[in-house]
């Protein structure tokens, strides 16, 4: 998309404030987007117009804000961008949820697709692998420096007890293709490669984030989804790159 290439950090703050508005009471208007931006009215205005120009958003004044279908691509991609962020931030690193978020911010609008990607991989490995579970348990609980021995007690049980619920999630695992209309599945990781994998995290699909199937094709393709609040679609070939453990 050509025109994510014209967008400021601005811009792209008020995009994804419309996405999470949107998301959470189907609708925006200008004082919404002002209250949450902390900023006054008439500095959205211009915003809001020039996101219209660029196609991202319908906008008449003194009227509601919605997406378009181009402005709801680039609104997921940039607010994937601030979960994968945020998210390690305060989960990994253990930072304030404030400082966690603001960092996330500062950051979402120079990382790279590649980063993205990467940034995922190395989420994923400390979800789903127990040396990487055992290794975040030792990073915020351990009182000490261990080597490679895993000498301490305390995190040999750590080490055990992950390793055990990790078997146990891993046979409670599929994909997202095998379920079916009504079923849910929280991501563990998704094994796409290229285009498909960066299409996938762009849409926001993330490990631990929450996927619903709503409905299904007569042929079984595509796949009708709902994420956050909205329904995208999938084609089989994709569903099967995420894989989930069914809640």
């Amino acid at each position: 998309m050509t025109d994510a290439l014209v967008l400021t950090s601005a811009l792209e703050d008020y995009l994804e404030t419309i996405f999470e508005l949107v998301r959470d009471q189907k609708l925006a208007r200008v004082k919404d987007i002002a209250r949450a931006r902390g900023v006054k009215s008439g500095s959205v205005t211009p915003a809001m117009k020039r996101l219209s120009e660029l196609g991202l958003i319908k906008y008449i004044q003194r009227e509601y804000i919605d997406l378009t279908p181009e402005g709801e691509v680039e609104a997921r991609r940039i607010y994937a961008k601030h979960q994968i962020l945020s998210r390690f931030f305060e989960e990994f690193l253990g930072m304030p949820r404030p400082q966690a978020e603001a960092d996330a911010c500062a950051m979402e609008h120079n990382l790279s697709a590649e980063g993205m990607s990467h940034l995922t991989r190395f989420f994923e490995y400390l979800r789903s692998c127990p040396d990487g579970q055992a290794f975040l348990q030792r990073f915020h609980q351990c009182p000490v420096t261990h080597g490679d021995d895993m000498s301490c007690a305390s995190c040999r049980l750590h080490t055990e007890a992950i390793s055990m619920k990790c078997e146990q999630e891993r046979a409670q695992q599929s994909t997202l293709a095998l379920l079916k209309p009504g079923q849910r599945g929280q991501v563990t990781q998704i094994n796409g490669y290229g285009a498909i994998r960066q299409r996938l995290l762009d849409m926001g699909i993330l490990p631990d984030i929450t996927i619903e199937v709503e409905r299904l094709a007569p042929a079984g393709d595509p796949i009708w989804i709902r994420l956050q609040g909205f329904q995208l679609s999938l084609r089989r070939k994709e569903a099967e790159c995420i894989v989930v453990t069914q809640t």
